[in-house]
């Protein structure tokens, strides 16, 4: 606990700050994650019409100071990725090339310098 008499009345106002901001914050992130599942269940238009709400909150958010304006913008990026994303069909995995080995050429100048080295 605090002792002096000015950082005493700082952890009433931090406590009174958190209490005020929790349920936007609490708001924000169930309107995100509305948006982000439905768009991952791939129901594109169900995550669309939530999109609007969910960047009214996070506007929000941020006018009120509670997040800062640039994570404000990389939340709504974010948003709008997942639904840019939900329409289209992953695809598969190639195989992978297999690397290049060196040259038969080049792997006998390597053992040559090694073994004049010894």
């Amino acid at each position: 606990m605090p002792i002096i008499k000015s950082a005493k009345k700082r952890v009433k106002q931090a406590k009174k700050r958190q209490e005020r901001n929790y349920p936007l914050r609490s708001l924000m992130k169930t309107h995100m994650k509305k948006v982000l599942t439905a768009a991952q269940e791939g129901k594109k238009e169900e995550a669309e019409k939530a999109l609007p709400q969910a960047y009214k909150v996070i506007d929000t958010a941020a006018k009120k100071n509670i997040i800062h304006k640039k994570n404000a913008a990389n939340k709504k990026s974010k948003l709008a990725r997942a639904i840019a994303r939900s329409g289209k069909v992953k695809p598969s995995k190639a195989p992978s090339k297999k690397t290049k080995k060196a040259s038969p050429a080049k792997q006998s100048k390597k053992t040559e310098s090694k073994e004049t080295k010894k």
